[in-house]
């Protein structure tokens, strides 16, 4: 694990952490934002912010799950300057953890966004190894990352996806156990993120208790299927969890935020 990101650590060793997903829309460049400004977009992220934080989340993830289909590596610079504006525009609270992930695997970017915006964490989808996704063969790029991060972003939390939904991990014989050592061990990433299969997806029992015993130094976050019927359960071997298709209005992923499901959900954390 990494040297620094103290913020990031300091709130996960506080307790039980809970970060809503901001699913940004089509942004422009991409084959549905074609011809359409930011302002909308940049309207209905910051009601779902809003709405997160008042329900009492900690904090929240930005992400251009609009921009589909995605680049496997670099975004284009429009990409990038369209979230550094969105980012600095949502709302946050004093002790909000606030996060930034550019799909499908742009790391840099990602930290290029977060520092300019004061963010606290990036998400990597492929951080080590390789998989096979709907973009091709991506390739971990962590040698790149934490180099970059250590000479400009050192406050910046890296969170690994282990095995990450919508892809398989390349590579004949690999466990999940064995990626999350990777991503920690010599990955140097300062979390670890595991999901089910696909947005929404619930996660596998066993994935998770494999992680949770190959890494227990390691913060660990739950990164799909939680909802209130199963949330407090999950997080019995993990240390937080983010949460999006569960909290949208009827369920759907790219609905707005409902804040009586959010709500809902962080009553099953912590009660009340």
């Amino acid at each position: 694990m990494a040297v620094g990101a103290t913020r990031w650590h300091a709130r996960v060793r506080r307790g039980k952490l809970l970060l809503g997903m901001v699913h940004l829309g089509p942004l422009p460049g991409s084959p549905r934002g074609a011809g359409h400004g930011v302002e909308r977009v940049i309207a209905a992220a910051q009601r779902d912010a809003t709405a997160l934080l008042e329900a009492g989340f900690d904090g929240w993830i930005l992400e251009n799950f609009g921009d589909a289909p995605f680049f496997p590596g670099p975004v284009p610079a429009v990409t990038v300057a369209a979230m550094t504006r969105i980012a600095a525009a949502l709302p946050r609270g004093a002790d909000s953890v606030c996060g930034v992930n550019v799909l499908r695997n742009d790391a840099l970017s990602a930290l290029a966004v977060a520092a300019a915006c004061g963010l606290d964490f990036v998400r990597v989808n492929v951080h080590v190894g390789a998989a096979v996704t709907d973009q091709g063969i991506i390739e971990g790029r962590a040698f790149e990352t934490m180099r970059e991060r250590a000479r400009w972003a050192s406050e910046i939390a890296v969170l690994a996806d282990i095995d990450v939904k919508h892809a398989r991990p390349l590579g004949i014989g690999a466990r999940i156990e064995e990626s999350a050592r990777e991503a920690a061990g010599r990955g140097l990433a300062d979390g670890l993120i595991v999901t089910g299969k696909a947005t929404g997806a619930r996660i596998e029992t066993a994935d998770l208790r494999a992680v949770r015993e190959a890494v227990p130094e390691v913060p660990l976050l739950l990164g799909s299927g939680v909802g209130p019927h199963n949330v407090a359960e999950l997080l019995g071997r993990a240390d937080g969890a983010i949460v999006g298709t569960a909290i949208k209005v009827d369920g759907v992923t790219t609905a707005p935020v409902d804040p009586e499901r959010a709500r809902a959900l962080v009553k099953a954390v912590r009660g009340g």
